[in-house]
């Protein structure tokens, strides 16, 4: 595959996640009827990245995510010279989906604004502060390389990698999403930031930097704990 169908795969991937992700918070939970919740939410953002796993997974790995990318090269399983495509992609199909998403809702009588942009403090879905938001996101996201890393990795059961992704990243969300409305994803932030403007862009560079840090903690700590060694010369492979 070129880099340009690979990054074309991360466009239209990046783009399900914000718009299936996003859109139940935008959608479907503003009805309370339907009784989505945070745990609805939570499953709609795990499911788009299950599906999408398998449908370009075997196309471009299916990062949909910068910290994705940038810990999986930093757990030594993706070449640097592409990392710069496969932001810009995922980038702009979160701008796209977020965009097509206020579109759609904003034709809506009850609609008052918002995306499910991430944010801290005064943002916050719970009002924790810009620390707390920024411990969670690079934890979270540094096992959620952690978890990438380990369910692709050769020796793991084959076919179970998207179903382990896309469930860690649902509990991912019913943890965080009170703290922050759960970022672990820079393009994610950005697409609903930029549309919204005002305090979510304000605070956009949280969901930037934390995500990425927390992406190369976790490449760096699955390439430390769980690559394989060599035997010592002399000693029997077990």
């Amino acid at each position: 595959m070129t880099v340009l169908q690979r990054s074309g795969a991360e466009f239209l991937g990046t783009f399900w996640l914000v718009f299936g992700g996003c859109g139940s918070a935008v959608l479907a939970a503003a009805f309370p009827e339907v009784g989505i919740g945070l745990l609805g939410v939570s499953l709609a953002f795990g499911l788009t990245v299950l599906t999408m796993a398998y449908a370009i997974g075997h196309v471009s790995g299916c990062h949909l995510n910068p910290a994705v990318t940038i810990g999986l090269w930093a757990g030594g399983r993706f070449s640097a010279s592409d990392i710069p495509a496969y932001v810009i992609a995922q980038v702009l199909g979160a701008v796209a989906a977020a965009a097509m998403l206020y579109t759609i809702a904003s034709g809506g009588p009850d609609y008052s604004g918002g995306l499910a942009s991430n944010g801290f403090a005064e943002h916050s879905p719970g009002q924790y502060t810009m620390m707390a938001a920024l411990l969670i996101e690079v934890l979270l996201t540094a096992f959620f390389l952690f978890i990438i890393m380990g369910a692709t990795d050769g020796r793991a059961p084959v076919g179970f990698a998207p179903l382990a992704i896309g469930l860690g990243l649902a509990l991912i969300h019913l943890i965080s999403i009170p703290v922050t409305n759960t970022s672990v994803n820079p393009a994610r932030s950005t697409g609903p930031a930029l549309i919204e403007g005002g305090v979510a862009l304000n605070q956009l560079w949280l969901f930037w930097v934390a995500p990425i840090v927390g992406g190369v903690i976790g490449g760096v700590i699955y390439k430390m704990l769980g690559s394989e060694k060599p035997p010592i010369e002399g000693e029997a492979a077990s």
